[in-house]
């Protein structure tokens, strides 16, 4: 049963200053949690089946002010809009509205052109952005997946919030479009991380192994997700 949601976001005033909460019931949990979604921009309390309101707004209190440094830590929103900077495997582009122009969006110049209504750029941006991590993601995977004797179901391009990628035990790998805005590299490693799924559906000695003989980038993607993965959740 997934997790449903007790309250959409709201602003609550805590010790330490305002901060936007989302609510949310867990049957699978077993206590009270607090964390903090970079792409809401909010703190998430989790409550199991038998707590309330209450025990959420003790735990808010108790801990505002680490609800308000990590909040403020966030790095700035940005949204899909002429002027914007996104980075596109890696790499800068500026998005440039060019409304008289032809082909929807098209990348030329180090920059990401969008033609048509200035009202559905950023649903464009974001729409082509898919595209690029599909474009990006599989062949990557098909490679990766050949190199260990598996072959891969189907490859899904997702929005989800708490983690990069995923392997289902039918060899659907799914993937965050998000990706397309890190290095290459970085993106390599998730396409072997998952690969190596195939064959491990663990995180066991061996399926590191795995993993490191298929990209040599584990360890550096790693720390960089680490760093700034958050930051990726801030676009769009």
């Amino acid at each position: 049963m997934a997790d449903a949601l007790v309250a959409d976001r709201e602003l609550l005033a805590l010790p330490h200053g305002p901060a936007p909460v989302v609510w949310r019931r867990s049957p699978r949990a077993r206590r009270v949690t607090l964390r903090i979604d970079p792409a809401r921009g909010a703190v998430v309390v989790t409550l199991p089946p038998r707590a309330g309101r209450r025990q959420g707004m003790a735990l808010l209190q108790a801990h505002s002010r680490w609800v308000a440094d990590r909040l403020g830590a966030l790095a700035p929103r940005v949204p899909f809009e002429d002027g914007a900077v996104v980075p596109l495997l890696g790499e800068p582009h500026p998005i440039r509205h060019q409304p008289d122009g032809f082909g929807g969006v098209w990348r030329e110049g180090g920059e990401i052109r969008v033609s048509g209504d200035a009202a559905f750029l950023a649903r464009r941006v974001a729409d082509w952005l898919r595209a690029e991590a599909r474009r990006e993601i599989t062949p990557r995977a098909l490679d990766h997946a050949a190199r260990v004797g598996r072959s891969v179901k189907r490859i899904a391009i997702k929005d989800p919030r708490t983690r990069w990628a995923s392997c289902a035990p039918d060899g659907t790998l799914a993937f965050s479009w998000r990706l397309v805005l890190a290095p290459a590299w970085v993106v390599d490693y998730v396409v072997a991380h998952e690969v190596a799924h195939l064959v491990e559906m663990n995180h066991s000695a061996r399926f590191w192994a795995i993993v490191r003989v298929l990209t040599p980038h584990t360890e550096a993607a790693k720390a960089w997700l680490a760093a700034n993965g958050a930051r990726l959740l801030r676009y769009g």
